[in-house]
């Protein structure tokens, strides 16, 4: 409940930072390697796969609190049975790549029988699908605000249309999430979270859209060492900070104009 309390707080303040390891990435080697990075770099929690062995070997490295993603309710209740502290409905990534698409009626379906299997006192996340219609989007974020969902996850980086490289491609891959962020936002009252092709560049992005937090994946698991991933979650934190900071001075400058008015 303690590690619950400090992601609650931590989207709250909006300065919250998921590092994915990804839905179907069973390399222990690799995932204690972004467990790690998590940890060091001073993430807020950690999100990994729904398998007992991977729940122990996160819970053995960290104290952050710790996601499981699965689109399978069965495996959601046995992850939160093993200790885990949230459970997430999403990083459907690997359905795309299958090229297999979900609906919204199917991710209500799996929020509801998840729902039933672990009750509404476990932190539950679902992530819209980026793909649908984004009227179909705000509907379904609707509907799982009114089932006790806690959190709302975007997407979009699967169907962006990237055609550039360097910081070009990066706002590329990251602006269909961030617009879905946008709309979301404004028409759900539970804290929305930014996710598929976030990096230190567009992070920044995110909390301007009105994210409550942002969950990072490919631009740290696909990083070749633990030290590379360690530093990129540290750049993403000082970024995250660097902004907070910024607009508390900004909001601090702005107030003796008002006293000597």
């Amino acid at each position: 409940m303690i590690k619950v309390n400090k992601l609650r707080e931590a989207l709250a303040a909006k300065d919250f930072v998921k590092v994915i390891a990804g839905i179907n990435n069973f390399d222990l080697n690799k995932v204690k390697n972004v467990v790690i990075a998590a940890d060091k770099g001073n993430a807020s929690a950690v999100d990994i796969a729904a398998r007992q062995d991977i729940i122990e070997l996160a819970q053995s490295l960290t104290d952050l609190p710790i996601f499981v993603s699965s689109v399978d309710p069965q495996e959601l209740k046995i992850a939160a049975d093993c200790g885990a502290d949230a459970l997430e409905i999403g990083n459907f990534d690997k359905l795309y790549h299958d090229g297999l698409r979900i609906s919204a009626k199917e991710v209500l379906d799996i929020t509801g029988r998840t729902i039933a299997l672990v009750g509404n006192d476990v932190f539950l996340s679902v992530t819209v699908p980026g793909h649908i219609d984004i009227n179909e989007q705000i509907q379904l974020a609707q509907d799982l605000e009114y089932l006790g969902v806690d959190l709302i996850q975007t997407e979009g980086a699967a169907i962006a249309n990237v055609q550039s490289a360097g910081a070009r491609g990066l706002l590329e891959t990251a602006q269909v999430s961030i617009a879905n962020t946008i709309e979301l936002v404004k028409n759900v009252d539970i804290p929305v979270m930014t996710a598929s092709g976030i990096s230190v560049i567009t992070a920044p992005l995110a909390f301007a859209a009105g994210a409550s937090g942002i969950g990072v994946g490919s631009c740290v698991n696909k990083l070749n060492s633990t030290i590379e991933m360690i530093a990129t979650v540290k750049s993403i934190m000082d970024t995250v900070k660097s902004e907070e900071k910024a607009e508390t001075v900004s909001l601090g400058q702005g107030c003796p104009s008002l006293g000597r008015a």
